[in-house]
């Protein structure tokens, strides 16, 4: 089943096909910069990735949202659950336009897939990564009271990881 997520601005819908929407999203100089170093990819590569998307939904329950806001369910970028270097458990990852920054939907919607990921999904934990430069990915896994956990280099590139635990309350 494909979840929707809600927070007091935005709504969360699973990308489907949604391929323009998401290549022109990708392909956006402010989002590429550090989504894809910067690299310029194929229709092709983003069809992967959407056809990937809808399997990891329909296998696993995770994949990309699109972020539309509530008030004119305006697009504003994405956020969900991603798998990258070959780990076993999906990251966090969001992106917004840049006409959408500076207005906390990252951080919001960021905080509804984590919600997600623990209260749903059963994840223990969950971990972002980001390009140790992208100030604005450092700010929203702060602002998520994610801990920094270390900086590596990865394909030539500094690479800074954060993790939230999730809390357990006891009665």
């Amino acid at each position: 089943m494909k979840s929707v997520l809600e927070t007091g601005r935005l709504t969360l819908v699973p990308f489907a096909k949604d391929l323009a929407l998401l290549h022109d999203t990708f392909t956006n100089p402010f989002v590429r910069e550090y989504l894809w170093d910067d690299e310029t990819i194929s229709p092709e590569q983003t069809s992967d990735i959407l056809d990937t998307n809808l399997q990891a939904f329909d296998n696993e329950s995770w994949g990309l949202w699109k972020i539309l806001l509530k008030k004119d369910r305006a697009y504003v970028g994405f956020a969900g659950l991603w798998i990258f270097f070959e780990e076993t458990q999906p990251q966090l990852l969001y992106g917004l336009l840049p006409e959408s920054t500076g207005r906390g939907y990252a951080t919001e919607a960021a905080a509804a897939v984590v919600d997600y990921a623990f209260d749903q999904l059963g994840f223990s934990y969950l971990t972002a990564s980001f390009d140790t430069p992208h100030i604005a990915s450092r700010r929203v896994c702060q602002n998520l009271d994610m801990e920094e956990m270390n900086t590596t280099r990865i394909n030539g590139k500094l690479t800074t990881f954060y993790r939230i635990e999730k809390k357990v309350v006891r009665q």
